[in-house]
């Protein structure tokens, strides 16, 4: 397959290090956006191939740049997405007005393909700004550019997410975990190294015009991933349910510091499944069938939040 000149939004997070790491080693050529090129720019520039990556600066926001940085290309990515809000960081600016715009000026522009990371179960949780501002993405978007291909993947995990590595984290420094919600809550896990296949995917079999749901290979209640990780790291940790007030109690306290582990939103969305809705296609329905195994890959990095680290001994 002949190369694709790529615009990649979003390239220093999670899916974004893995996937250019994945398109540069096929032969498409990159160009990552950050809005700081001197914070993450280092990091970019070693994620591709030499020669396949360019690392640009711009302001999101600024339409006429964005406009210049379209020209020439065939695909735009957009991976940008916020777990809370601060400042002008807001849902309402990430979710839906910065995808209403790059999506419309991609359409303008007659590119091939417009791919948007969305997320699972949103549908559900009317009553989450998150989800809310999620779907509201997507209407942007399909409105502006009718073959837009969206992706909903379930729970993103890796050495670099923000989901195991928080929970082995406070796994280690509680004394007890709170459930909410009994801790029924499901969730189909998904590596990040398969969301960036199923990427790649879609874009060398050219498809367009669909809702994909994305998950790994196993279910599992949000008590059963707690009780997995606390065995990996060899924390034998009380999980205990607690009533829905004293939650919020929790979450609003932690919404005061600059990362919180817990927001109000985050406490409602925990109230939704995050599996397999039957309305929209999957990852299996395109040909690519999860095969990692969450305990396995998490057991994998697991050693750092270890007593002894690496070095600790296997209980």
């Amino acid at each position: 397959m002949i190369g694709k000149n790529i615009l990649v939004f979003g390239g220093s997070g999670q899916i974004g290090r893995h996937l250019i790491r994945r398109l540069t080693k096929n032969n498409h050529m990159v160009t990552a956006v950050t809005r700081n090129i001197h914070q993450k720019g280092y990091v970019l520039k070693t994620q591709g191939n030499p020669g396949y990556l360019e690392v640009v600066e711009e302001n999101i926001f600024d339409q006429e740049s964005l406009k210049n940085l379209i020209k020439g290309k065939d695909i735009c990515i957009n991976l940008i997405g916020i777990l809370f809000e601060k400042r002008n960081n807001t849902f309402q600016n990430i979710h839906v007005n910065f995808p209403s715009i790059i999506s419309k000026i991609c359409s303008e522009n007659n590119l091939d393909q417009f791919i948007h990371i969305s997320a699972l179960g949103i549908d559900q949780a009317k009553d989450s700004k998150y989800a809310k501002s999620k779907l509201d993405g997507e209407q942007k978007i399909k409105e502006n550019f009718e073959q837009a291909t969206i992706l909903r993947p379930s729970v993103v995990y890796s050495v670099d997410d923000n989901f195991t590595t928080s929970f082995m984290t406070m796994l280690n420094l509680l004394p007890f975990f709170p459930l909410y919600y009994n801790g029924k809550t499901k969730f189909i896990p998904i590596h990040v190294s398969e969301v960036s296949d199923i990427i790649l995917h879609i874009i060398e079999k050219n498809i367009s015009s669909e809702i994909i749901e994305c998950v790994g290979s196993q279910e599992y209640s949000f008590k059963e991933i707690l009780q997995k990780l606390s065995q990996l790291i060899n924390k034998n940790k009380i999980l205990i349910p607690l009533p829905l007030m004293i939650g919020k109690i929790m979450a609003r306290f932690l919404e005061m510091f600059p990362k919180p582990l817990l927001t109000l939103d985050q406490l409602k969305l925990l109230n939704y499944n995050n599996i397999l809705s039957g309305k929209y296609k999957s990852n299996f329905d395109i040909g690519l069938e999860p095969k990692l195994k969450f305990e396995e890959e998490v057991a994998k990095y697991c050693h750092m939040w270890k007593d002894g680290g690496e070095y600790s001994k296997e209980t």
